[in-house]
């Protein structure tokens, strides 16, 4: 996987974008589909685009090309992800060859000015590489664009332990009353349980272990605490575990959110942790350009100058930036979807002789997940829950 040095700055870009999120709606973003893209942008870039790109990634724009090239490789070549790279452009804006050797070979495309066939084409582009989890790149082509750059980055992961899937009745929150697609499971592993002193607060995170890897972290903070600062803190966790107290060292009672420890009756003494959760999707567009300085873009829109020399003599300006994402989480794995793009201008009673250690976790209000990579924590997905799928009666056909 990639460098250390990476993980921490595709990570911090995510704490950064998570922070920004809406408290009243679901969404989802992948920010280790953005960084490489702008990485590459920066490494074409020049003054002060080049520097604000820089910011957002988080290291040199000097050593940008070199580590979004290095992210890519890795992600491809991960089990259970799979990451494409496209690059667009018209045949009257000449492309400086230095700066497509940091772009694999053969990628780079042809628009020819007709947008409407552009637009088919590109589609077809972001279908094929999603598995048809995404239907349409989340950027328009018109007539004036130059250049589009995109990234497709896909997630499967199947638990090691499947869930089971059944009915969960929301207790609290905005979700009380509700009948809803639950999933529960039962487990001897305290530890995949954990609750870490945040600046957001006490958060309870799940640990649900993935093929592969691909591990998908859940986390209930309190009622008052927002998305933005619940995942800004769960990022912060995976860089600092010392923060977070496992189950087995959890006091009785309700240490955390969502969490109740006991001393129960037991017939053979073992320890069990019971889980209950809700299967979801979210889907969700970012305009990256509505908070272009988190993304170092906010020059780069600027169409009274060339701001990407090394990309093009031609002068060249950022149109469009955005990503499209899906995410699906069910009783027997998770899988996701996200295309980024850039477009360029001009410019039963038995006898218990035992008692033993007993967790239940509960998640039946609005919570947050990330999926990473389990040995190199890079946070691939990170997202908010307030949706989740309702109880549908199993059909039966007679």
């Amino acid at each position: 996987m990639a460098n250390h040095g990476t993980v921490e700055a595709v990570n911090g870009l995510t704490a950064r974008w998570a922070a920004t999120l809406p408290q009243e709606e679901g969404t989802v973003l992948a920010a280790a589909g953005v960084w490489p893209l702008l990485g590459l942008l920066a490494a074409g870039a020049a003054g002060p685009a080049r520097q604000e790109l820089s910011a957002a990634l988080g290291i040199p724009a000097d050593g940008a090309a070199t580590a979004a090239r290095d992210l890519l490789s890795t992600l491809g070549a991960t089990r259970g992800l799979s990451m494409a790279l496209g690059l667009w452009t018209r045949g009257t804006l000449p492309i400086e060859p230095a700066w497509l050797d940091h772009l694999p070979a053969q990628i780079n495309g042809q628009l020819t000015g007709d947008p409407a066939g552009d637009r088919l084409h590109l589609d077809a582009w972001a279908t094929r590489c999603t598995d048809g989890q995404i239907d349409a790149m989340p950027i328009t082509v018109n007539d004036e664009t130059l250049l589009v750059l995109a990234g497709a980055l896909t997630l499967r992961t199947d638990w090691i332990r499947p869930f089971i899937p059944g009915v969960l009745v929301a207790e609290t929150g905005p979700w009380h009353g509700r009948v809803l697609a639950g999933l529960s499971r039962s487990s001897g592993l305290l530890n995949r349980v954990g609750v870490a002193d945040t600046a957001a607060g006490p958060l309870t995170e799940l640990q649900v272990v993935g093929a592969h890897g691909i591990d998908v972290h859940l986390y209930l903070g309190t009622p008052e605490a927002t998305a933005g600062q619940v995942l800004a803190a769960a990022v912060a966790t995976l860089h600092n575990r010392r923060a977070t107290v496992p189950g087995d060292r959890l006091p009785d009672g309700a240490p955390g959110p969502g969490l109740s420890v006991a001393r129960v009756p037991s017939v053979d003494g073992e320890p069990t942790l019971h889980v209950d959760t809700v299967a979801f999707t979210v889907n969700a567009h970012h305009d990256l350009l509505a908070d272009a300085d988190l993304f170092g873009l906010r020059t780069a829109t600027d169409l009274s100058r060339n701001h990407f020399p090394g990309i093009s003599a031609e002068p060249l300006a950022i149109q469009q930036a955005a990503q499209t994402m899906t995410a699906t989480f069910g009783a027997r794995g998770f899988r996701s979807a996200a295309v980024t793009a850039f477009s360029g201008i001009a410019a039963g009673i038995p006898r218990h002789p035992f008692r033993t250690r007993e967790i239940s976790v509960r998640f039946d209000r609005p919570f947050a997940f990330l999926a990473l990579h389990r040995t190199s924590r890079l946070v691939l997905n990170a997202g908010w829950v307030t949706d989740p799928d309702t109880f549908e009666e199993p059909s039966h056909d007679y």
